[in-house]
This record gives C-alpha cells, structure tokens and sequence, in this order.
C-alpha cells in the first residue's frame, strides 16, 4: 500500500465497528450542518471519504457535491446516493471545472495531515477561486504538533464509553496497532500544524481565517478554522 488514497480505497480497519462508523459519519454531519447559511446553499464536501451520512446535509442545502480521489469509495458513493438528485458526486480533478465563486460552503474535514504542504496550497487555491465572496472554508480536524496519538485514543474511548461501543473500541485499538494504518502513519507520517501556523497558510493563500470554538468530530484536542475570502 503506497499512500492513504489507496488505504481508504481498501478494506481497512479504521472504525472499530459499524456503530462506530455510523456515529462517525452521523457527528460530522451534524457539525457540517451547523455551517450551513441558507437551504439553498450549494457546498462542496472536498474529500469526504464514504460521506455515510450525506443525506442529511444535502437536506439542509440546495445542493451538495461530494469530492473523492479515492475511485473505489466514488464509485460507491455514486450507488448510495442515486435517489438523491441534489448529491453530485465528483473527482478531486473535475472540480477544476466548476464555475468561479460557485460554492456558498467548502467543508475539508479530517483531510490536510494526509497531504503534503504543497498539495494543500493548490486545494486551498482551487477553493478560494470557487468560493463565492461571502462563502466560507472550514477546514476541520486539524493535528497539533504537540498533540499525541494518546490523545486520539482518548478521544475514541470517550465516544465509544458515550455511544455503547467501548469493547469494541478497545479491540478496534489492538487490531490498529498491528494494521496498515498503523505502518503507513509510521512510513509517510501526517502533517501536523500549530494554529498561528495554520492561519498563516491561510492568509498566504488569501483568506481571512479564525480558529473555531470547537472542532468538526469527536476529538476535541484537534483544530477547526473558519476562512474567507480576503479582499
């Protein structure tokens, strides 16, 4: 296995069980919701993985497209969400085609500690020529250099213990232990960012960015920042 694309386009072991992954997918939805403006926003969800619960955000907007580099999980995004005729589904590559200040809301969660610096340069780039003038970013789940994997084995157990999946959590944590995920977080890393660091990236590609009040997800000890186009 080369790189995380190829990680979550295989059958990996990530949620510890399917409530876990349920739960998961259902928070996150939750939060993206929370950053909706108007039911007739159009938002873009870059790189959102098997967007389980996607339905619900497409019913809180106008329209959700749903971007993913990974061509087995686009593939079954497709299929889950054929019924849902405001979901489009698109490659990383084929947003290049969207119109100029098209989107109302861009939501990148849990997306930039697997890109190298220079990768997130060129997303944030994209983003900031499709958002319209009061469109926002949010780019959530962001690592902090002086944050530990203790902390998000912390975080796990404290949603399992409130969701009524703890054993499983910490079966889930031994198998993770010996998996993929395990050695590819050793072998390519994941990029981390102090806030000052984060919002810095972010002014240099010329948006206007606070810190949240709370992260997207479960984990508390990661970052959310709210961005806008400067100038």
């Amino acid at each position: 296995m080369e790189d995380w694309i190829d990680y979550y386009d295989s059958t990996h072991t990530i949620y510890v069980s399917k409530l876990h992954r349920d739960v998961h997918f259902d928070e996150i939805a939750k939060d993206i919701i929370g950053y909706i403006g108007a039911p007739d926003a159009t938002v873009l969800d870059y790189s959102c993985g098997e967007a389980l619960s996607a339905a619900k955000v497409a019913a809180a907007c106008g329209t959700l497209i749903l971007a993913e580099p990974a061509p087995g999980v686009r593939g079954r995004l497709k299929q889950r969400f054929v019924q849902h005729p405001n979901i489009k589904v698109r490659s990383l590559d084929e947003l290049a085609a969207l119109p100029d200040g098209s989107l109302d809301l861009v939501v990148m969660n849990s997306v930039a500690q697997y890109m190298k610096p220079a990768e997130l340069d060129k997303a944030l780039a994209l983003i900031r020529r499709l958002l319209r003038r009061s469109g926002k970013l949010v780019l959530g789940d962001i690592l902090r250099p002086e944050v530990g994997m203790s902390r998000d084995v912390a975080a796990l157990l404290k949603m399992a213990a409130r969701h009524g999946f703890l054993q499983d959590a910490l079966w889930g944590l031994a198998r993770t232990a010996l998996s993929d995920y395990r050695q590819l977080r050793t072998k390519i890393g994941l990029q981390r960012y102090g806030e000052a660091e984060m919002l810095a990236k972010l002014t240099a590609a010329g948006f206007s960015a606070l810190r949240a009040d709370s992260n997207i997800g479960h984990n508390p000890w990661r970052m959310t920042f709210v961005a806008k186009r400067a100038g």
